[in-house]
């Protein structure tokens, strides 16, 4: 590793760098290591000082090994690192680099959950915690029942449509037998209330419940969030209307320059094809954290880019790297069967290839960012 310690130390403490003392207990850099792990990663210098100073490492024991040792043994599950010992000011600092855990959440063996915040760790939130669980796959919101929800919340001509090339005449079916077959699918919780899922799918008003569950739209005269609007709207509804509203106002918004020639207008500016545009949308209310209250999709337009922007992070298998070759996983896999049911979704991983392989073609960037507790797509329009 090429390592500048002169410059690390100069930043001071922040949300991704800390100092240890070289006697910190294996306690206490456990906690560090967790905290890194349940965020973004980070690096602890063990052999420096909370302000910066150099202490450097006494010759009583291999700190590589020990630091590794802490990461296996004090870290709930085990952690690999980067470490390694350097030289400054002709004193030994252990560099010790702490991965984004791709296991999340992370704990102490005193059952400690932390998360980083700014220069110190805090104990996570209920809400923190539940979202690491989301990311790691161990709990899945979707299939969360709704209080105060119950079969009388959908509507039995959307699902009468659904199970119809199954060969089920849903409605003709008796009220136990209805009951069973939507707990069997996922759309109503063994408590009778319906899931998360079912209500999204199928619901008759599911922002009665889910408020988050919606889409603010915006398009913007200029390329700044400041610019003046020319128009702004919430969709609201089922997944279904959600998606191929959005498609549409989307393709009614964008702006088709064109010109005349011989006979037929030509459009002068390459946009991107309505494939790409669905695919964007799909992905965000398919695959978003419908856990974080007051949160919704935010699909923008500006004069230079389309901005789709999703509540929740990738989950801890998945990279920003990894979406461009289809490396997938189901953040809520109760919506995405019925999705891929519907057809609007397919389980093999080619919805974002495609995207940047559809974009290249005609020279424009695709741009996929994670940012706090939100995923950005940006599509570029020059």
């Amino acid at each position: 590793m090429n390592i500048d310690l002169q410059s690390l130390i100069g930043q001071g403490e922040n949300q991704s760098l800390e100092f240890k003392s070289a006697k910190v207990h294996s306690n206490s850099l456990a906690k560090e290591m967790v905290a890194f792990a349940n965020t973004s990663g980070g690096a602890i210098l063990l052999g420096v000082e909370d302000d910066g100073s150099i202490s450097g490492l006494p010759d009583d024991k291999n700190y590589e090994e020990w630091a590794s040792n802490i990461a296996r043994n004090n870290v709930i599950p085990a952690l690999s690192l980067r470490v390694e010992q350097l030289l400054i000011d002709s004193q030994s600092v252990l560099y010790i680099e702490v991965p984004k855990g791709p296991e999340k959440p992370y704990q102490t063996q005193q059952n400690q959950f932390l998360t980083r915040v700014g220069s110190t760790n805090r104990i996570a939130t209920q809400g923190e915690l539940m979202r690491m669980f989301q990311q790691s796959g161990m709990f899945h919101f979707d299939q969360v029942a709704v209080p105060k929800t119950s079969i009388n919340d959908l509507n039995m001509a959307a699902l009468d449509q659904y199970f119809t090339p199954y060969e089920i005449e849903f409605s003709k079916e008796t009220e136990a037998e209805r009951k069973q077959l939507l707990i069997n699918t996922d759309i109503l919780a063994i408590s009778g209330e319906t899931t998360v899922g079912g209500l999204l799918m199928f619901g008759i008003n599911p922002s009665r419940y889910l408020p988050q569950a919606s889409i603010m739209f915006a398009h913007f005269d200029g390329t700044e969030p400041s610019a003046k609007l020319f128009n702004r709207q919430e969709i609201i509804g089922t997944l279904p209307y959600q998606v191929d509203t959005a498609v549409a106002i989307l393709k009614n918004h964008l702006v088709r320059p064109s010109t005349i020639e011989g006979m037929k207008r030509v459009d002068t500016v390459a946009l991107p094809p309505d494939r790409v545009l669905r695919e964007m949308i799909v992905n965000a209310c398919v695959h978003r954290n419908y856990g974080i209250t007051g949160a919704q999709i935010r699909l923008f337009i500006y004069d230079d880019r389309i901005e789709c922007i999703s509540p929740g992070r990738l989950p801890n298998s998945v990279t920003v790297e990894k979406l461009r070759f289809g490396v997938s996983h189901a953040s809520n896999p109760v919506l995405l069967k019925f999705m891929d049911n519907l057809r609007y979704i397919d389980r093999l991983g080619r919805g974002f290839p495609m995207i940047f392989r559809e974009m290249e073609k005609l020279g424009k960037t695709v741009e996929v960012t994670e940012f706090g507790e939100e995923l950005r797509v940006v599509i570029s329009l020059t």
